[in-house]
C-alpha cells in the first residue's frame, strides 16, 4: 500500500480478516460472498477508481462508463485493465470478461431501467452484484418536483449527499476483497482532506455556486447538479451553498432561468468523454463570456468562473478532489 493514496494514514489496529462466506446488505438486498472476487468489472468511474486505490487491479477484468480520464496517481493501476468503452457498455461486453463480480456506480449501469442489465440478469448467471450506495438514496421524480422550468433526470435526492455514502461503500468493498486495513487508511484520508477544507472555510457561509455539468449546445437547456447532490456538498464544504435549490438530482434549465439564480460563482465542469462540443470546460467559459445575455452576469463579470472534473459532481471519490481544485481558485477570486 506505500504507493497508494491514505497508505500513509496509520489505523489504530489492523481490521479483522472477512471470514468467508460473507453477506452484504447493499440497497436493500442481500449479496453473498463465497470468497474474494477474482474477475471484477467495474462499471462506472468511481468503482473503478476505489477498486484502483484499494491495490485491486490484478483482481480486475474490466472498466466502463468513464465521464473523465482516471485520477493521475492512478494511470499505472488503470493501463493494467481493459477499458471496454467510455460510455455505457453493452451487457454482451461485460460478460465476454467472464466476471465473477460487477460494481456498478448508478442505476443507470446496473438498476430497473438500466441502459446495461438489472442486477438479476447478473445474479441469474451466478455473478454478484453491487450498487454503490450514493445511487440507491435517491429517488424516483414522479411529480416532477424542480418546477415546470427545471426538468431533472436520474431522480431526485432529498437530502444532502455526503461523503458518509463513500465511506460505507469503500467499507464494503474492502470487506468484499478482505484488504479491511487498505479501506479504513484511505477513509482516514479523506475524512482528514474533508476536515481540512472545512475548517479553511469555516469563517464563510454566504457563496453560492452554480454547477454545470454539460450542454447538447448553447441553444439547448443545460445540465446542471441539483440542489443536494455531491456539488451541494462541495459547496457546503467551501462556506456557501447550491445556487440551484431544486431536489431533482440532475436538472435541465434554460439560460433565463440560470441567470435568475444569480450565483457568486459558476463552476463548469470539465468532462473528457468528448461527447458534446459543451463537454469542454474551455467552450463553456467562451459561452459565458460571448453571449449577450449570459456575459452580464455579476460572477462572469467578476471573472468568478472555475473549473473542476465532471466526475467530481458525480456521487464518487472524486467530489473531494473536485472540492479541493474549486477551493484552490476560491482563493484567486474577489469574494469580498
Amino acid at each position: 500500500m506505500a504507493d497508494r493514496p491514505g497508505a500513509r494514514i496509520a489505523t489504530a489496529a489492523l481490521a479483522e480478516p472477512t471470514a468467508y462466506p460473507l453477506k452484504i446488505q447493499n440497497c436493500g438486498q442481500e449479496v453473498t460472498f463465497a470468497k474474494a472476487p477474482e474477475r471484477t468489472v467495474a462499471l462506472g468511474q468511481n468503482s473503478a477508481e476505489i477498486m484502483f486505490l484499494l491495490g485491486l487491479e490484478e483482481r480486475m477484468v474490466g472498466t466502463a462508463f468513464w465521464p473523465n480520464k482516471v485520477l493521475p496517481e492512478l494511470e499505472a493501476a488503470n493501463a493494467k485493465v481493459d477499458v471496454l468503452t467510455v460510455e455505457f457498455p453493452t451487457l454482451e461486453s461485460v460478460l465476454s470478461k467472464q466476471p465473477d463480480f460487477v460494481a456498478a456506480m448508478i442505476v443507470t449501469l446496473m438498476g430497473p431501467d438500466s441502459k446495461v442489465a438489472k442486477r438479476e440478469d447478473f445474479e441469474k448467471l451466478g455473478i454478484a452484484t453491487y450498487l454503490s450506495p450514493s445511487a440507491c438514496t435517491t429517488e424516483a421524480d414522479t411529480q416532477n418536483t424542480s418546477g415546470s422550468k427545471a426538468t431533472g433526470v436520474y431522480g431526485i435526492r432529498k437530502n444532502l449527499w455526503t461523503m458518509d455514502l463513500l465511506y460505507q461503500e469503500i467499507d464494503d468493498l474492502a470487506r468484499i476483497f478482505d484488504v479491511q486495513d487498505r479501506g479504513q487508511a484511505l477513509i482516514a484520508d479523506f475524512k482528514r482532506r474533508e476536515a481540512k477544507l472545512r475548517a479553511e472555510f469555516a469563517k464563510r457561509d454566504d457563496l453560492t455556486f452554480l454547477f454545470w455539468f454539460s450542454s447538447p449546445s448553447p441553444a439547448d437547456d443545460a445540465y446542471l447538479t441539483g440542489g443536494n447532490g455531491p456539488s451541494a456538498y462541495i459547496a457546503d464544504l467551501l462556506g456557501g451553498s447550491n445556487a440551484l435549490k431544486t431536489e431533482a438530482e440532475w436538472p435541465a434549465l434554460g439560460w433565463e432561468g440560470i441567470m435568475a439564480t444569480n450565483p457568486t460563482v459558476i463552476v463548469a465542469a470539465q468532462v473528457d468523454r468528448a461527447r458534446w462540443g459543451l463537454d469542454d470546460a474551455q467552450n463553456k467559459i467562451d459561452f459565458l463570456k460571448s453571449d449577450p445575455a449570459v456575459s452580464q452576469m455579476e460572477a462572469v463579470k467578476a471573472g468568478r468562473i472555475a473549473v473542476i472534473s465532471g466526475a467530481s459532481m458525480n456521487p464518487s471519490i472524486d467530489t473531494i478532489y473536485g472540492a479541493e481544485q474549486l477551493a484552490e481558485q476560491l482563493k484567486t477570486f474577489d469574494l469580498e
